[in-house]
């Protein structure tokens, strides 16, 4: 009961973190660009890295908007990169963006002299650590998003599940996508400098491949979503007070093991019952075409 109090926080930001991500990794699935986020992510990593190269604190306002301004500029390259008829797959660019911020931090941090055990912290993510106060603007803002997507949900969820159709309806796909990955900045920027690189790829994809498991529709994947961030997000926490373990590390542990667990009794129902799994996508693009 004792660390209850110092647990709270770091739990209501895990929960902003579901709220928002799970909904997002709907829609990364579905494109197939799965590691998006984690290319994003890597993104804003380096932009943050060159504020402290340059004397920026790392937790200061500045190197927040020198990130986001690094995570607009690879939005903008990934919503240039989707073609109808590209010769180079999108996942391609993405990888490439990724492998060249990863070695682009590494080079800068080099020369980020001093500030080496705060860069690590940025990078690496310490949720335990997040105040009450990057709480509530995390969650104003995260909410702004949410609001943005929910009011244009017709045509992100067209520009994801049903490209082809988005077109025939005079829908830009490249303005539309860089829309999304432009918001996508937003939360990406924002949650690295809470939770790390490798825990905010996690929040965007475990939950959403989990509910693909047993759901087809977007409402029920957003359901099963959000149960599981929220109950690993419990789990990963007080596991890594209890038995002395860095946060961010535990909670990707058990997002693995919780999924392991949940694709052991996908094939138990499904396969043993000889059922096909739930992946009716003609169903989730008629919901997309008629959600208004």
């Amino acid at each position: 009961m004792e660390i209850l109090p110092f647990l709270l926080a770091p739990f209501v930001a895990s929960l902003i973190l579901t709220g928002i991500h799970a909904y997002l990794g709907v829609h990364v699935v579905e494109r197939g660009v799965i590691f998006v986020d984690l290319a994003l992510a890597q993104i804003a990593a380096l932009g943050a890295t060159i504020a402290v190269v340059i004397g920026m604190d790392p937790h200061a306002s500045g190197a927040y908007w020198i990130s986001l301004a690094f995570t607009f500029l690879g939005a903008a390259v990934f919503s240039l990169a989707r073609t109808r008829r590209a010769h180079v797959p999108q996942e391609a660019f993405i990888g490439i963006a990724y492998a060249v911020a990863s070695a682009g931090a590494i080079l800068a941090m080099s020369k980020a002299t001093g500030e080496t055990e705060h860069l690590k912290d940025m990078l690496v993510g310490n949720i335990l650590a997040v105040s009450w106060h990057e709480v509530g603007h995390t969650a104003i803002l995260y909410g702004l998003i949410g609001a943005f997507h929910y009011i244009f949900r017709k045509n992100f969820l067209m520009i994801s599940m049903d490209p082809k159709g988005a077109e025939a309806q005079g829908i830009s796909l490249r303005f539309w996508d860089f829309l999304f990955y432009a918001s996508f900045g937003f939360v990406v920027t924002s949650s690295v400098a809470i939770a790390g690189v490798l825990l905010v790829f996690c929040y965007l994809i475990v939950p959403s491949v989990g509910a693909m498991l047993f759901a087809d529709r977007i409402g029920r994947r957003l359901a099963i979503g959000w149960t599981m961030g929220t109950l690993v997000s419990a789990l990963g926490v007080y596991l890594s007070v209890q038995l002395d373990l860095p946060t961010g590390a535990t909670i990707v542990c058990t997002f693995g093991g919780v999924l392991l667990v949940m694709f052991i009794v996908h094939l138990l129902i499904f396969h043993r019952n000889g059922e096909n799994p739930p992946a009716a996508n003609a169903e989730i693009v008629q919901q997309s075409q008629s959600a208004s």
